[in-house]
């Protein structure tokens, strides 16, 4: 087992020179460097009182994030200055290896985000997947801890205040949809639908359960240590900052998403948006973190198809089963042993299940990695107001201080989503080993500025969620043949988004045209192809980072273990994927590399050494 700072030590031979001669000056010039990056930090947890309370801070728990373009513009020229100070600082330093990738990653993340500036508008700020509608409450619900009587104050200041900042977000909405930047028109039905979901119940409506955020605020005061007065004041507060200024606030929502849908457009992919083209190669770019164009996409999808159905075969003689691959795609779409009840009971035992696959690879984890994380993890289903139109399952990260742990969410709203021989690898991309564990490991990791705790890297982030999946056969799982058909089937899935997205979004393929791509090439049903394709639709580019991320550490594996022969050790490998924390593509390729030289060189010295020994000769020096 390497330790931090050997592993560190190995990305030597490809990310620069070696230490300073002067270790007083050297010390020096890392210490303004690191005091520079976590000035910088520490900026934006002041301004993004949001992001501060998903870290467990409560400075400005009682106010909302900016969401003017004013303000976003002016977190970016916070970010360039502090790109162009620490050049300045750095230059014609030797810089040790934790430091030079800090700076180096520092950098490509400041030319990503100027990369995005001419597209700023273009990300729908309102749609089924990350629409403010339903990260709102989300937000509230996962991340606004009330453990005291100021924390409380602050959740009601919060929805009293939500009117300013949905007024900032229709604003952006109402000036993109002017330009003619708007979802497809049928997204808008989604959103819709979460605000009335969100309206529905108590105390907006007489009768029935209480809504979501009424049910939020009410349990979480109630769980506090506060005197019955007290409790029974703040509910009061929160319950006329529901009706006084929240139901206001989402009903214009509503109004004005449903002028914007009047008039959308009926196309689908974002070539149809000014400057649609080069906005998707820019999010190509930014996802994959490479310079792959669409057609190459498309391609390498093609092929990943054709190379997951003929490994399909196999699993398919493994069963028994002796009909055609479309047959035993319909069998394991119908097959009812595949799927819990779709009643409350049936759902809540998804949900058990699941969490004992969990828990079965918490035991097995000492067998193939070194670091683990210490936040704790726990499975949830999605919450009623947003399942109609969330994803089939995510993740949620724990808080900076551990404190609040991470969730993985599973969408129980249709049953025949989340066939029970796809639960496996769906736990292990989400859950453990998959992102709970690279994304605690990182928040936990220590000596590195708390940028890189936070940084995202879709490509190395999904990558390694789908890698998990790989892994989690590696280290025994996936004893049922069914169950290991349900890792091909979500690596086929990855595999056809390579071809979709890029239809939708270069080739100007119909949502049409794509879903019938789904169905004629993996299991599932029409709502569920529907469903896919409207995430894609509204998040170009992001699907394509799945697959590319794992088949780059899966390469990346292979080439190790071809140069190191026996000496491999999959623990290492794992450390050095998951210790420097969220990096692109190419830095993840130069610290595997490095890994690798040091211990082949290190091999070879040994070898020289036996040599001489046994011819009686000296050391080399």
């Amino acid at each position: 087992m390497l330790n931090r700072r050997q592993m560190l030590a190995t990305s030597t031979a490809t990310l620069g020179l070696a230490g300073l001669s002067d270790p007083a000056w050297a010390a020096d010039v890392s210490a303004q460097l690191n005091a520079r990056f976590e000035a910088y930090f520490e900026t934006q947890v002041l301004r993004n009182p949001e992001f501060a309370t998903t870290l467990g801070d409560k400075r400005g728990q009682d106010r909302w994030t900016d969401e003017t373009e004013a303000f976003e513009a002016d977190g970016l020229a916070l970010q360039v200055r502090a790109n162009e100070e620490i050049a300045r600082l750095v230059r014609g330093s030797r810089l040790g290896e934790t430091d030079r990738l800090s700076v180096r990653l520092f950098d490509k993340l400041t030319r990503q985000a100027q990369a995005h500036v001419p597209f700023r508008n273009h990300g729908y700020l309102f749609d089924q997947m990350n629409g403010a509608q339903s990260a709102i409450p989300t937000f509230l619900a996962n991340n606004h801890s009330v453990n005291s009587l100021e924390d409380a104050e602050a959740y009601i200041s919060r929805l009293e205040t939500l009117p300013e900042k949905v007024a900032e977000l229709l604003e952006r909405s109402y000036a993109a949809a002017g330009r003619g930047i708007t979802p497809p028109r049928h997204i808008y039905d989604f959103v819709i639908s979460d605000c009335r979901n969100l309206l529905a119940g108590a105390p907006f409506a007489d009768g029935g359960q209480a809504s979501v955020l009424w049910n939020d605020i009410q349990t979480k005061i109630d769980r506090t240590t506060l005197d019955g007065p007290t409790k029974a004041r703040l509910k009061d507060q929160a319950k006329k900052a529901l009706l006084a200024k929240v139901k206001p606030a989402y009903e214009a929502i509503i109004t004005e998403m449903s002028r914007q849908q009047a008039s959308a457009r009926t196309t689908d992919g974002v070539w149809a948006l000014p400057d649609g083209e080069a906005y998707y190669a820019e999010r190509l770019a930014s996802q994959t973190t490479t310079n792959l164009s669409a057609h190459e996409i498309h391609q390498l999808g093609l092929d990943a198809v054709a190379r997951i159905h003929g490994e399909m075969e196999a699993i398919m003689k493994k069963t028994g089963f002796t009909g055609t691959r479309e047959a035993f795609f319909d069998m394991m779409e119908t097959d009812p042993r595949f799927f819990v009840a779709d009643t409350p009971e049936g759902k809540a035992s998804y949900v058990a299940q699941a969490t004992a696959v969990i828990d079965a690879m918490r035991q097995r984890l000492p067998t193939a990695f070194n670091l683990m994380p210490k936040a704790a993890l726990q499975v949830r289903a999605v919450e009623p107001f947003r399942e109609a139109s969330a994803g089939l399952a995510f993740y949620s990260r724990p808080s900076a201080d551990g404190k609040r742990p991470g969730y993985y969410y599973v969408n129980t709203f249709n049953v025949k989503a989340i066939p029970t021989y796809q639960m496996e690898a769906l736990a292990y991309h989400e859950g453990l080993p998959g992102h709970h564990m690279q994304i605690a490991i990182a928040q936990e990791l220590t000596g590195l500025p708390r940028f890189r705790k936070f940084a995202r890297f879709t490509a190395y982030s999904e990558g390694w969620g789908l890698y998990a999946e790989h892994l989690g056969k590696d280290m025994g799982f996936y004893q049922d043949p069914y169950s290991d058909f349900g890792r091909q089937v979500l690596e086929l899935r990855r595999a056809i988004r390579l071809v979709v997205d890029t239809g939708l979004h270069a080739k100007r393929w119909p949502k049409e045209q794509a879903i019938g791509y789904i169905l004629a090439n993996q299991p599932g049903d029409l709502e569920s192809a529907t469903r896919d394709i409207n995430r894609y639709i509204v998040m170009p580019g992001q699907a394509t980072a799945y697959l590319i991320g794992q088949m780059e550490i899966l390469r990346l594996r292979a080439a190790a273990q071809r140069r190191l022969g026996a000496r491999f050790d999959i623990k290492t490998f794992h450390d050095i994927v998951l210790g420097s924390g969220f990096v692109p593509l190419d830095v993840l390729k130069e610290l595997v590399e490095a890994w690798v030289l040091a211990w082949s060189s290190r091999a070879r010295l040994k070898g020289i050494r036996r040599r001489q020994r046994a011819q009686g000769g000296s050391r080399p020096a």
